[in-house]
C-alpha cells in the first residue's frame, strides 16, 4: 500500500499514526510521532459497548431491563413516563430521550454533584426513547455503571481477562467519576496498535486467535444501523458509528479512529490530533479505500 498521497495530508490534519490490516495481516503503517498511550476519548464507548455484550452473555443483564428497575435507588423524586419506558438499550443508541448532551467533557469538572448517576437520571427526559437522536454521555456512562455494579468491580479489572489480557493489553488507564466508577463513555488511554487490536477483534466478528471472546450475534447487532443520526444516512450502532461503504467504526474526539470495512477483511486505525474530523474521513476514503 502507497501512503505517499495521504502522507502529503496527514501532518496538515494533525494525523500522528497510522496502521492498516487487510486479511489478518498489517500491510502498511506510518508514524509521524512516537506511539504512546493517548486519550481515545469517545471511542472508548465501543469498549463498553463490548462490556455490556460481555455482560450479556454472562447472563448479568439484559438490554431490555427498564432504567427504573437497574438504577431504582437513583431515580429523581418524581419519575417521567418517558423515564419510565427507557431501556438499557436506549443507552447504547444514542436514543436515551434527553434534550442534550450532559457529561460532556468541559461540563464535568463543573458539576456540583459528584453521584453522576443520580444526576444523570435527574436530567430532564424531553422525548420518548427511541425517536431523536442526541449525543449525549449519559448513556455510555450508565450502561457502564450497571457493568461495574453487577459485576462487582470496575470497568477495566471486569474487561481485562476478557479483552484486553486475551489482546495482550496491559492494563490501561480509565478515566473515572468523582466516586471512583470508571467512565464509560470517554478517557480510555491506549496506544494507536492497542486500540487497533480491538477494531481486528471486531472485523473477526469477536474471535481472537481461535476463541470467541465475545459473541458472533452481540458483534453483528451491536455494529449494525439499530437508529437514525442527525449526522448522515449511515445511522448509529450500540456505541458504534456506521460509515460509508459498509463500514462501521470506534470514532473520538479529534478523530482517534478504528474503522472496520468488513466488505475488504481490512481495518484501518488512526490516532490523530485533526481538528477536521470530515476532512480527514475523506481522505481515508479517496486515497487509502481505493487500495485495499
Amino acid at each position: 500500500m502507497n501512503l505517499e498521497k495521504f502522507n502529503e495530508v496527514a501532518v496538515k490534519l494533525g494525523v500522528l499514526g497510522i496502521k492498516v490490516s487487510q486479511n489478518g495481516k498489517l500491510i502498511a503503517q506510518k508514524l509521524w510521532d512516537e506511539e504512546c498511550r493517548r486519550n481515545i476519548y469517545s471511542a472508548s464507548k465501543s469498549f463498553t459497548s463490548c462490556a455490556v455484550g460481555l455482560a450479556v452473555q454472562e447472563g448479568l443483564l439484559s438490554i431490555d431491563e427498564k432504567l427504573v428497575d437497574v438504577f431504582e435507588r437513583d431515580l429523581p423524586q418524581n419519575v417521567s413516563d418517558y423515564l419510565a419506558k427507557a431501556t438499557v438499550r436506549d443507552l447504547l443508541t444514542m436514543c436515551l430521550g434527553q434534550e442534550h448532551g450532559s457529561l460532556m467533557g468541559a461540563q464535568r469538572p463543573l458539576y456540583a454533584e459528584d453521584n453522576w448517576v443520580k444526576l444523570s437520571l435527574a436530567i430532564p427526559f424531553v422525548y420518548e426513547a427511541g425517536t431523536h437522536f442526541v449525543y449525549n454521555n449519559v448513556g455510555p456512562y450508565l450502561a457502564g455503571i450497571l457493568v461495574q455494579r453487577r459485576a462487582g468491580c470496575d470497568l477495566v479489572s471486569y474487561l481485562t481477562p476478557r479483552l484486553f489480557q486475551p489482546l495482550e493489553i496491559k492494563r490501561p488507564t480509565w478515566e473515572i467519576d468523582p466516586l471512583g466508577n470508571t467512565f464509560g463513555a470517554g478517557g480510555l488511554f491506549l496506544t494507536l496498535s492497542e486500540f487497533h487490536k480491538f477494531g481486528m477483534l471486531y472485523l473477526q466478528k469477536g474471535r481472537w486467535n481461535g476463541k470467541q471472546l465475545i459473541s458472533e450475534a452481540w458483534v453483528m447487532e451491536s455494529t449494525k444501523k439499530q437508529v437514525e443520526n442527525r449526522n448522515d444516512s449511515y445511522g448509529y450502532g450500540y456505541l458504534f458509528w456506521g460509515g460509508e461503504n459498509n463500514s462501521f467504526r470506534a470514532d473520538g474526539k479529534y478523530s482517534q479512529l478504528s474503522i472496520i470495512l468488513r466488505d475488504k477483511d481490512a481495518v484501518i486505525s488512526i490516532a490523530a490530533e485533526c481538528r477536521k474530523p470530515a476532512k480527514l474521513m475523506r481522505v481515508i476514503f479517496d486515497e487509502i479505500y481505493p487500495q485495499l
